[in-house]
């Protein structure tokens, strides 16, 4: 079975529609030996709030330590981010395998019209991926309700309940008060529910839960058991202090408001019913707990805020946390499903002066003159229609100001369409042959007819992105009437998901098709833009005067360490450190690489106090020379070290792990290099499942790279690494090796970092010691696309690198023959 054929099998299952209770997701994971039995779980259910609180939870319990998983919905993009273990997306080939071992049983029910629907299904996958994964604790959002959700086939260690309005009153009740009593069925057997309900809420979850912690807001004046103090914006994030009996904790949230506070505190709550933490664990989970579409700030100038509220209690909690920031007008991008109250929504946002109405792609999306007429009703704003959302968001944009607002809110759907600007991944392809054309195809998850079928046609120019269905099929006519293809996945058109395209042309056919695609509507003028740029038409030079700018920069590496792989403990002293540096200048070395930690294989951390006493003084020593300086650190304020004595790169090779290093980056204006890892130290016993290696990567690094940007850094200043090594094992290194162009797809340069790495043993190279591959592994960087290569052996590289410049521009070099 591929995975197409897997994802439709589930997507099918959205015929059968929602219903309560939990006797089919317990008989479908019968089937599979109960696998949520053996499951620690972290229920957590409410109105507004839970997705949050959930994904705080995870972070924070992952920061501490253990193996968790996280089970949410709906997805923005991709399906499997609703499964994740340890912060990556369940893979492919496990939904394969999972959809092959019930397939018989969901077909069976089926004829007798008993099937599981797909948020049951995709529940008891949940659990199953989980048991599998021998996940520690398993973070659960409720889907709807409480009692008789699907999710409620467990007993969980820790429950909550984040707020109680009115909502699938046909489902739950008429009242706040029996809404509350549904959802408070998820209360543990022996440990209080955790909940920031009030009013008759709190007294319909005490009635049924009896034990009950709660959270509060002490602006409120609320006297909760766990109080929270929300200090209000700081930057990019929010502050917020809170206190128990006996403990607590003052941290800064990426998710900003006040209704996020609270859910920092709830969350906060139940990790330490869960699991022993501390505060300072708490407080860097909580900073860490990123959730896309959530108050997402993706701009500044204008401001561009992207919330998936999609009912008036949600809305409200917006336009609150909006008042912290200074804008003019307020412009909103406005989608929603037909379900929802959009005359209370609309009357959330009477403060709106511009309003384009849109329709997500989507059966059940509301169609855009309902939405319109809504606003027009309930606001005193200008209003006009769109019928996709890129488009309203173009036109938002376009009539906005440097100092107005832009929103985009209604639904998770209008949020992930117009996120669909900042990650879509454009993925140029290789291909050198029919063979290699089949197998770049069939990644795409092309049926296999169409697979043999465009096979011939892809030996020119390929782009791998995923688009809308709508999309796929305009790309598809337009790049067959100029003479191209589009080969298209077979996931359903009509399962609304977004789709792989194979787009395949020569670039002259290319630069007609972005000229076609402007102007017209369901984003594809804005998809135009993101292929000039991932296949380099009509782009403007950029020179910030970098050291790889011109051409492949060699990074010399500067360990300042007893403990490193390779040559630790040579130049622990400040005089050997200097005179190493000043002997790689002196080879033609661009950017040194300075280091005070090792990060191999079960190296111990060393504290923040002896780190900037091994480099700080080297730096200071360095930064007269004829060279840029990098700081290779995971820890803020030893970057900030660093800067000050003189450093101009910062080299992060845990991917910004550190809650503050991005903002540390942009504080000081300087490049950061943002290394794919698993965990740093590379756990040498740890293990980790790709579906495809560098797509796996490139997909995680494309939201780390946004964290970057949004801390107001270009995407130039940001280095994407690959992380040759770090949770990779030597195949799959060498394939992100082979296949470092694809890495172009985000828009940044590409440092690789191979130096006698272990990953050389595939070819019967010592690893430590191992020169001539290493050599070998810097020309094939250097001639596959890489902007910087970090090395130990400067002179080598450095000639290495000047063969590969030397065959693409031969002028570029004299001949003094």
């Amino acid at each position: 079975m591929k995975f197409h054929e897997a994802a439709n099998f589930l997507f099918d299952l959205r015929r059968f529609a929602l219903r309560p209770g939990t006797e089919a997701t317990r008989s479908l994971l019968a089937q599979l030996g109960d696998p949520h039995d053996s499951l620690d779980c972290v229920q957590i259910a409410g109105s507004n709030g839970k997705g949050s609180t959930a994904r705080m939870v995870e972070r924070t319990l992952r920061e501490a330590g253990l193996d968790v998983g996280l089970y949410t919905s709906p997805h923005l993009d991709d399906v499997r981010e609703r499964i994740r273990v340890n912060g990556r997306k369940i893979t492919e080939s496990a939904i394969v395998e999972f959809v092959e071992s019930v397939e018989p049983y969901v077909t069976d029910r089926a004829a007798d019209g008993t099937s599981p629907t797909l948020f049951e299904t995709l529940t008891a996958l949940a659990y199953w991926e989980f048991e599998r994964q021998s996940v520690d604790v398993a973070v659960i959002e409720v889907g709807i309700g409480g009692k008789l959700d699907a999710t409620s086939v467990v007993d969980p260690v820790a429950s909550a309940v984040t707020t109680v309005t009115l909502e699938h009153t046909d489902i739950l009740g008429d009242t706040v008060g029996e809404i509350a009593r549904d959802k408070a069925h998820v209360a543990p057997a022996d440990r209080p529910l955790v909940t920031a309900t009030e009013g008759d809420a709190l007294d319909a979850v005490r009635d049924v839960a009896g034990d009950v912690v709660t959270v509060a807001d002490t602006a409120d004046g609320e006297a909760g058991d766990v109080s929270v103090t929300d200090h209000g914006r700081e930057g990019l994030e929010g502050s917020v202090s809170i206190a128990g009996d006996e403990w607590g904790v003052e941290t800064k949230l990426p998710l900003l408001g006040a209704h996020q506070a609270i859910n920092a505190g709830i969350a906060a709550t139940l990790c330490r019913q869960v699991s022993d933490v501390d505060e300072a664990t708490i407080a860097r989970g909580l900073r860490n707990a990123h959730w896309p579409g959530r108050f997402e700030i993706m701009g500044r100038d204008p401001l561009v805020v992207l919330d998936g509220a999609h009912n008036p209690g949600g809305v409200e909690r917006v336009v609150e946390t909006l008042a912290a920031f200074d804008y003019d007008e307020l412009h909103v991008v406005a989608g929603s499903m037909v379900d929802k109250d959009l005359r209370a929504i609309a009357g959330a946002l009477d403060g709106a002066d511009h309003v384009v109405a849109c329709e997500p792609d989507r059966d059940r999306a509301e169609d855009e003159q309902v939405v319109a007429k809504a606003f027009r009703d309930e606001t005193a704003a200008s209003v006009e229609t769109r019928s996709d959302v890129a488009g309203a968001f173009d036109v938002a944009l376009d009539g906005a100001g440097e100092d107005d607002c832009v929103l985009v809110t209604g639904s998770l759907y209008a949020v992930a369409e117009a996120r669909q600007r900042w990650i879509r991944p454009t993925i140029p392809k290789r291909v050198d042959g029919v063979a290699s054309a089949r197998e770049t195809i069939d990644a795409a998850h092309v049926t296999d007819a169409g697979a043999w079928r465009m096979r011939g046609k892809a030996v020119h120019r390929l782009l791998k992105t995923r688009v809308q269905p709508r999309q796929a099929q305009y790309l598809k006519e337009e790049l067959l009437s100029l003479g191209g293809d589009c080969a298209t996945s077979g996931l359903n058109d009509q399962d609304e998901e977004m789709l792989d395209v194979l787009l395949m042309g020569t670039m002259a056919q290319f630069r007609r098709l972005t000229d076609k695609l402007d102007g017209q509507p369901y984003g594809l003028a804005s998809l135009a833009d993101e292929l000039r740029t991932a296949l380099d038409i009509q782009q403007p030079d950029r020179d910030r005067g970098y050291p790889w700018d011109d051409g492949t920069a060699v990074m010399g590496i500067c360990n300042i360490t007893p403990d490193s792989f390779h040559d630790g403990g040579e130049y622990d002293a400040v005089e050997d450190a200097v005179s190493r540096a000043e002997s790689m200048v002196a080879a033609g070395v661009d950017v040194l690489d300075v280091g005070g930690e090792s990060t191999r294989p079960g190296a111990d951390e060393i504290p923040v106090e002896e780190e900037i006493e091994r480099i700080v003084p080297v730096i200071e020593r360095l930064a007269d020379l004829d060279a840029a300086v990098a700081v290779d650190t995971r820890k803020a304020p030893v970057a900030r070290a660093a800067l000050d004595a003189g450093a101009d790169i910062l080299n992060d090779v845990s991917g910004l792990e550190d809650p503050e290093m991005r903002l540390v980056a942009a504080d000081y204006d300087v490049p950061v290099v943002v290394m794919h890892s698993i965990e740093v130290p590379v756990d040498p016993d740890s293990a980790v499942d790709y579906d495809d290696v560098v797509e796996d990567c490139i997909d995680q690094l494309t939201e780390r790279v946004l964290l970057a940007e949004k801390a107001g850094l270009d995407r130039e200043q940001i280095v994407v690494d690959p992380g040759l090594g770090f949770g990779k094992s030597a195949a799959e290194s060498f394939e992100l090796l082979g296949r470092l162009e694809e890495f172009q797809s985000l828009g940044c340069p590409i440092l690789v970092g191979h130096s006698h790495k272990s990953m050389f043993e595939l070819v019967g190279a010592e690893a430590g010691d191992c020169l001539d591959a290493t050599i070998a592994g810097t020309t094939l960087a250097a001639e596959r696309g890489a902007d910087i290569v970090r090395v130990h052996d400067v002179p080598e590289a450095v000639t290495a690198v000047n063969v590969v410049e030397a065959a693409d521009e031969p002028g570029s070099f004299v001949d003094e023959g």
